[in-house]
């Protein structure tokens, strides 16, 4: 079955982003590339069973299994030693990636409390967007009530043929991503 946002992408966001930029070719279109979930548990150096549940509920959250993520060197100041566990992450792609970028948009943002969009500054050279987000609690696949303690998470959406911050920025906002404006 075809996600519903990757259809939408197919047949109305990428033919108006070639009208808006100006594009001929179709394959010059800005596109998703892959959606990168990245959990950092700094306390997961000392006990294990906080990474460990931080992992299964980014698995429900992502329907994909984590890989955990070692320190690279050793850190005094935070109590790291190098290789020890210090976080977990997702990388997403094709169909998984859509359903999971429909759920964010439509469903978790959504249930953020006085929220009023998404920074419009948070790209990169590149034309990759990260967003960070507070808690996990806002997946509907996470049970608020058996939560132990509060995550934060960065998503990142890698996108391939953007030329600028603005064409990366135009694809986003078709796909329902809620910016702020300039007067919020």
């Amino acid at each position: 079955m075809v996600p519903r946002l990757l259809e939408k992408y197919r047949k109305e966001i990428a033919p108006q982003l070639m009208i808006d930029l100006k594009v001929k070719n179709i394959m010059a279109v800005p596109k998703i590339d892959k959606i990168v979930v990245n959990m950092g548990v700094g306390e997961g150096a000392q006990d294990v069973k906080i990474l460990e549940k931080a992992m299964d509920e980014l698995a429900q959250i992502t329907g994909q299994k984590p890989i955990m993520r070692r320190a690279k060197k050793a850190i005094a100041n935070f109590k790291i030693r190098e290789n020890s566990p210090i976080g977990c992450k997702v990388t997403l792609r094709r169909a998984m990636m859509y359903e999971f970028l429909d759920r964010l948009v439509n469903v978790a943002l959504p249930r953020i409390r006085d929220f009023r969009g998404v920074s419009p500054d948070a790209f990169d050279k590149a034309g990759n967007y990260t967003l960070g987000l507070a808690e996990q609690g806002i997946f509907p696949e996470i049970e608020y009530d058996k939560l132990t303690r509060v995550q934060g998470m960065d998503i990142t959406f890698v996108i391939k043929n953007a030329k600028s911050k603005e064409e990366a920025r135009a694809m986003l906002k078709l796909f329902g991503m809620p910016f702020k404006t300039e007067k919020d």
